[in-house]
């Protein structure tokens, strides 16, 4: 079933680039950066694809990614910043967030807030959502455009020249990507288990 449903939503892809060209690109990598998960590990190869037909340039496609997952993001930190803390005030406990974990994420966006955007952009999953945590952050806003554009840049210009290089055989990547998708995965289940040992113990 779910494989039906990416083969389909990777079709639609398709569909949109192209018939839309550069702004199909804008468009799903702005959804993807909104905190809506569409596989930027489709959009942006078969844009790599489109560059092997000589149908776009590869730094074409790599900005037009970069400028939709800055459009993508704004809305994203604005909902953050503006709806995201009293929610989490509000519900945080429910999944172990306190006041003090919010006043720890400030501090470190405060500190670190580029290189915290910056790597997100670089990590699967990750990048996605980094964009809320900032808002609820207040980083700076142009910052946060700044290192959005550039970690984005190199993102869509890594995948889009796999793409390139992968040419007929574009969607072939997947697999390697979907590998890296569960290293995240496992990460991520890690922290969740230290962090909830941590606030059991307190």
């Amino acid at each position: 079933m779910l494989e039906k449903i990416i083969a389909a939503l990777a079709i639609w892809i398709m569909n949109i680039i192209s018939s839309m060209g550069f702004g199909g690109i804008i468009l799903l990598m702005g959804i993807e950066s909104a905190c809506i998960p569409l596989p930027s590990e489709v959009i942006m190869p078969f844009a790599g694809f489109l560059v092997h037909k000589g149908e776009m340039t590869l730094w074409g496609a790599s900005l037009a990614g970069a400028v939709g997952c800055v459009l993508g993001s704004i809305p994203a930190y604005y909902l953050g910043m503006y709806g995201g803390r009293p929610l989490v005030e509000k519900y945080g406990k429910w999944v172990l967030i306190s006041s003090e974990d919010l006043n720890w994420a400030d501090r470190a966006f405060d500190k670190h807030g580029e290189i915290i955007i910056f790597i997100g952009r670089l990590l699967p999953a990750v990048r996605t959502f980094i964009a809320f945590p900032a808002g609820i952050a207040k980083m700076n806003m142009t910052k946060f455009i700044s290192y959005t554009f550039f970690g984005s840049l190199i993102w869509c210009y890594l995948l889009a020249l796999a793409g390139f290089k992968a040419g007929e055989k574009w969607e072939s990547l997947k697999v390697y990507f979907h590998e890296f998708h569960y290293l995240i995965a496992g990460a991520s289940v890690i922290f969740v288990i230290w962090y909830v040992r941590r606030h059991f113990k307190k």
